[in-house]
């Protein structure tokens, strides 16, 4: 990969944070912004609150009595891209940076994303993301220890070890030109989910590049239950075929596998009740599946803990039936019956 040469112009940086409901970490969350070693004078702060009923407003206004270079926005609509276009209306500056509440970023997030943004001359810069369990449990830490895994998240290049820096489909948290949403647009409101692998698709469609880089490093907090990791990749997975509609092309062939398997299994159990030869194909599919579930949660529980190996088989069922039915659900709603051209979908029970 060839490198261009770095600019000595320091850019001026829009932090954007979408919130709602976060008293959990956003101030952990604005610590490591502030800790950043980005010239302050040339960093803004722009936190979007979807009208949060706990403590969240509260402590961003504290932070803003301290910094002058933090505002706090209101979105009405509360669903994070509406958040984030807010803020890119509301910002100023050269580069927009796209954070998350749920994170914590390491001191040189900034200026590395902006580093490699210039070196490189791409449109969109991000890093690894390094999953923690959000309390010291079994299956807190096996739900982390799946959503870094393979099996779990397929080639997700930033859930998993890269070595060098690599362009790619899609970026969590991404740096973006400024002049990127002058071309291609704001991201899409009517995705509740997903929309920023839509945004970072139009990007490439429109002769983008998205560069990933693993010296850049985020920490993000899993769900803390079962439940919640349903909810939350049950929403994935519907709104998937949302983008599919949108752009006309699938993102990545991987989204497609949970779908295909959780579709197989549900019509060959439905033939199997009128025939029982089809019985066969339902029992190969899942007792296939059982088995290299359980194999590859035997693998992880060997080099994490032997204690693991009942919880992690659960994490990955979780994962692959709750996007698998989330997707199913999708094409129904998105593709068959248009809801999206029904309604605007303004709102959503929270995953955490």
């Amino acid at each position: 990969m060839e490198e261009i040469k770095k600019s000595d112009e320091v850019l001026t940086v829009s932090v954007i944070i979408p919130c709602r409901n976060e008293e959990k970490f956003i101030r952990e969350c604005l610590d490591s912004v502030l800790a950043n070693d980005y010239p302050r004078e040339k960093l803004e702060i722009i936190v979007v609150d979807g009208m949060s009923d706990d403590l969240t407003r509260n402590i961003a206004e504290e932070y803003i009595e301290k910094y002058s270079f933090i505002s706090l926005f209101d979105n009405h609509c509360k669903i994070v891209p509406t958040a984030l276009n807010i803020g890119i209306k509301k910002s100023q500056g050269d580069v927009i940076v796209r954070l998350d509440a749920h994170n914590i970023y390491t001191n040189d997030y900034i200026s590395k994303c902006v580093k490699y943004l210039q070196q490189y001359n791409v449109d969109n810069v991000g890093g690894i993301w390094i999953t923690m369990p959000a309390k010291d449990t079994i299956m807190c830490s096996a739900i982390a220890f799946a959503l870094s895994h393979p099996f779990g998240v397929g080639n997700a290049h930033f859930r998993l070890e890269s070595k060098e820096p690599k362009y790619v489909d899609t970026v969590p948290f991404g740096c973006y030109k400024r002049e990127v949403f002058d071309k291609i647009g704001l991201f899409d409101e009517d995705l509740v989910r997903n929309q920023d692998d839509e945004f970072n698709l139009r990007l490439i469609k429109n002769g983008g590049k998205i560069l990933l880089v693993p010296d850049i490093v985020s920490y993000y907090c899993a769900r803390d239950s079962i439940s919640k990791l349903w909810k939350m990749y049950y929403q994935y997975g519907y709104f998937k075929p949302l983008v599919v509609k949108k752009i006309k092309a699938v993102l990545t062939w991987r989204q497609l596998v949970p779908v295909l398997f959780v579709g197989i299994l549900m019509v060959s159990f439905l033939l199997s009740l009128v025939s029982y030869q089809y019985s066969w194909t339902f029992f190969s599919v899942l007792l296939t599946y059982l088995f290299a579930n359980s194999v590859l949660s035997f693998s992880i529980a060997k080099n994490k803990g032997l204690k693991y190996f009942l919880a992690l088989p659960i994490v990955f069922g979780t994962l692959h039936f709750s996007y698998g039915f989330g997707y199913l659900k999708g094409i129904l709603d998105f593709f068959v019956f248009r809801k999206h051209k029904k309604k605007k979908i303004r709102d959503i029970k929270l995953s955490r």
